[in-house]
């Protein structure tokens, strides 16, 4: 991550994802229960940290963009711009989506994580999968890498999280990003109306075809994992 993040007008874009985010929604709820100190690490727009808000749960932002940081300030949201100033072990639930790969030390950024959740405590993790879609996308924003799932684990293993469920999610967006690392044109900007396209007819078909090609391939990676007691 960065102290300004450029790829905001993505961001935006991204908004019009409604199935897409209505998706990662569900899954960041799962554990997102009144009591809980809650951790969204990366919030950028506060797309899922605002909802929870809004429910009066206990959310803290972690977003070191300062514009980002001020923008969900003003909406009422209590923000970090690093983790680090968090308390060791204070931690009820962490999710993190599309974050990790904007860090240069992931190792580290994992580590960090591990240290202020509880024991007990649940991990969600949403990252980009595979270099080969590696695209002027991928550049411009800041990824230093996309994820195979399997070394992913490995990682958040090491640190010493244990698995729950690990996927590959998004199985057609994979071929839409295939396509987009090689006839692109946009600079790796996103269209609004192109994003909306694919999330209206090509996410729903996506979501049915994971059900079957999930352990093997997709555009993402999501994980869930538990620090234990």
């Amino acid at each position: 991550m960065t102290d300004v993040y450029e790829g905001v007008d993505n961001l935006e874009a991204m908004q019009e994802a409604v199935n897409y985010n209505d998706f990662l929604a569900r899954e960041v709820a799962r554990e997102a229960l009144p009591g809980r100190l809650i951790v969204d690490f990366g919030a950028g727009v506060g797309t899922f940290a605002r909802p929870l808000h809004q429910r009066g749960l206990n959310i803290i932002c972690v977003e070191n963009d300062m514009r980002l940081g001020a923008r969900l300030k003003s909406e009422g949201m209590r923000v970090e711009p690093e983790i680090g100033a968090l308390p060791d072990a204070s931690i009820d639930y962490l999710y993190s989506l599309n974050v990790l790969e904007h860090v240069e030390d992931d190792a580290s950024c994992v580590a960090a994580w591990y240290a202020k959740l509880k024991p007990g405590a649940p991990l969600l993790l949403y990252v980009p999968a595979f270099m080969v879609l590696y695209s002027e996308m991928d550049r411009r924003i800041g990824h230093f890498r996309r994820y195979k799932r399997t070394p992913l684990v490995a990682l958040l293993r090491q640190a010493g999280f244990r698995i729950e469920r690990d996927t590959y999610v998004d199985s057609l967006g994979f071929f839409a990003s295939l396509g987009l690392r090689f006839f692109d044109r946009s600079g790796g900007v996103l269209n609004p109306k192109t994003v909306r396209l694919y999330d209206r007819i090509g996410f729903p078909l996506s979501r049915l075809m994971d059900v079957f090609v999930g352990p093997f391939f997709g555009k993402n990676v999501l994980i869930r994992a538990v620090k234990p007691r």
